[in-house]
């Protein structure tokens, strides 16, 4: 089970109690301080763990033990965690600039959601990323616990000796990341200097957050996490029910209407045109969601204030605000034009037996 403690900041955490794990996904960039390159607990011999890891969706070229002697990066991340999906674009150029200079990127990839213990769904959502750097999946958190890891995407930076030169949490400060890569480099005798550092811009659902503007925390579905929901007499859990709307929602408050069953991870409608609808204030809007049990893809509607969304429809989604589900993944709904307020999103389906997981903003 995972459960989301929150904190002013909404900072990641993960524990390890009785074989339990933990965790939530980042929604802040952290600070991190590269004083202290090994988290507590954290393994002394990395690329050991690693040579024992699996398995591996992605090969390391020449096999695992072509890691010895090579600068790695080692990214924790899970493919529908929206924080994972923004550090992408830098991982990615990483990679592409310094992998003929002994760089070895190296994704661990540990589910978040039941639907990403699944190799090949995750191996296709490498392919439509775009990530073609050696990852390996950990359902058991046994890699995770070994760096003594704390949340999603976090980095984990090994000198050619072997040894964690530095460790970071969360999003943000990549420019200092890359400063660090390139003095592993030149450490280890590779000639970096002539290699240009071009910004590094993410594209659509990539894309840097608006910070400034992101007043939405995660929103879970499924009763283990959920909060906020204010459809009148409350959740009945892992049982369907016709639910009506509440008579307003405020910031951070959702609800459904029409035929649902909230379970523990995910809620699904029972009925078409069942809705869900959720308040929030950023410029993106993001939904989980897995497909229905026949395998089929799922049309579903999407408005933003009871209207189509025009041209604050997301990239999953037309002006129209139909958009189709077709792989279990994160799906963009909305990213707002123009100014950015308080705004009610809305999501129907055509077929029952969908699932909708969390809610994430950018």
């Amino acid at each position: 089970m995972m459960a989301k403690p929150r904190s002013l900041s909404f900072l990641a955490t993960a524990l390890i109690t009785g074989g339990i794990i933990t965790a939530a996904c980042c929604v802040e960039a952290l600070t991190p301080a590269m004083a202290s390159p090994v988290p507590i607990g954290a393994t002394s011999r990395p690329i050991n763990v690693l040579e024992h890891a699996g398995p591996w969706l992605t090969d390391v070229p020449g096999g695992v033990q072509a890691l010895r002697g090579k600068v790695v990066v080692v990214n924790f991340w899970t493919y529908s965690c929206i924080n994972s999906l923004r550090a992408l674009p830098y991982l990615k150029a990483w990679n592409e600039r310094y992998k003929d200079k002994g760089l070895v990127v190296v994704g661990v990839h540990a589910p978040e959601f039941q639907f990403e213990h699944d190799a090949a769904k995750a191996r296709l959502a490498f392919r439509q990323l775009g990530v073609t750097y050696p990852n390996l999946q950990d359902n058991s958190y046994s890699t995770w616990q070994q760096f003594a890891n704390e949340g999603w995407p976090s980095l984990y930076f090994i000198d050619a000796q072997g040894h964690m030169q530095g460790y970071r949490i969360g999003e943000g400060h990549y420019e200092e990341s890359e400063q660090l890569i390139r003095k592993l480099l030149t450490q280890a005798g590779q000639d970096v200097s002539h290699i240009p550092t071009p910004p590094v811009s993410g594209k659509g659902i990539e894309a840097e957050a608006d910070w400034a503007q992101l007043g939405s925390p995660e929103a879970y579905l499924g009763y283990d996490k959920a909060e906020g929901f204010r459809s009148p007499g409350g959740a009945a859990r892992n049982r369907g029910r016709i639910y009506e709307p509440a008579p307003d929602l405020e910031r951070g408050t959702w609800d459904l209407t029409g035929s649902w069953t909230i379970g523990s991870e995910f809620i699904t409608p029972a009925s078409a045109g069942a809705l869900l609808r959720y308040r929030f204030h950023a410029r993106d809007a993001h939904l989980v969601l897995g497909g229905a049990a026949d395998g089929q893809p799922v049309r579903f509607r999407v408005t933003i204030d009871g209207k189509a969304p025009g041209a604050s429809h997301g990239s999953d989604v037309d002006a129209n605000g139909w958009g189709t589900l077709r792989e279990d993944r994160l799906y963009q709904l909305v990213r707002q034009s123009g100014a950015i307020s308080d705004r009610t999103v809305s999501i129907s389906f055509e077929k029952p037996g969908i699932r909708a997981y969390v809610f994430t903003f950018g």
